[in-house]
């Protein structure tokens, strides 16, 4: 995570919002009243589907089983329905 003072971040703003869409990589901004993260919002929003799934109990390990599930024994997409 690359780091940045608030001045600094006030002034290449569009920059730092470009290169963390970009990278995917956030950008810690330090300030004297406290510091902030900035991150794209596919990050954001990877993050959010992470902690929800994680809340759900059994879900996780469901995850872990399913990964571990060849793909010969999968259901075709085809045939799911959603």
């Amino acid at each position: 995570m690359s780091t940045i003072n608030i001045t600094a971040a006030r002034k290449d703003l569009y920059n730092l919002v470009e290169n963390v869409n970009l990278y995917s990589e956030p950008t810690l901004i330090v300030g004297k009243k406290g510091n902030a993260v900035l991150l794209s919002e596919d990050d954001w929003n990877a993050i959010q589907e992470t902690l929800y799934l994680n809340s759900m109990e059994g879900m996780a390990e469901s995850i872990i089983n399913g990964a571990k599930t060849p793909v010969e024994d999968c259901v075709p997409e085809d045939m799911v329905e959603w």
